[in-house]
């Protein structure tokens, strides 16, 4: 059985909408700071572009595990 982590970073953009950006294989042991820290410099490096604008704010973040497991079938 492998699991896949997945971090998930959501932005506000200018037009009021929301961008997410999804970075896979995250490291166990990340920490909300280093999310937070590398969310700010996503933004004010303006690293990203959106179809709604450039990315303004933080809206949130969370770390997705997925588990899977494959079968021999006969």
């Amino acid at each position: 059985m492998a699991a896949q982590r997945t971090l998930e970073m959501s932005f506000g953009t200018e037009l009021n909408r929301t961008h997410n950006i999804r970075v896979y294989d995250v490291r166990e042991d990340i920490t909300a700071s280093e999310i937070s820290t590398a969310m700010d410099n996503i933004i004010s490096k303006n690293i990203f572009g959106s179809t709604s604008g450039n990315l303004i704010d933080k809206i949130g973040a969370k770390v997705v595990t997925k588990d899977t497991e494959e079968f021999e079938l006969a």
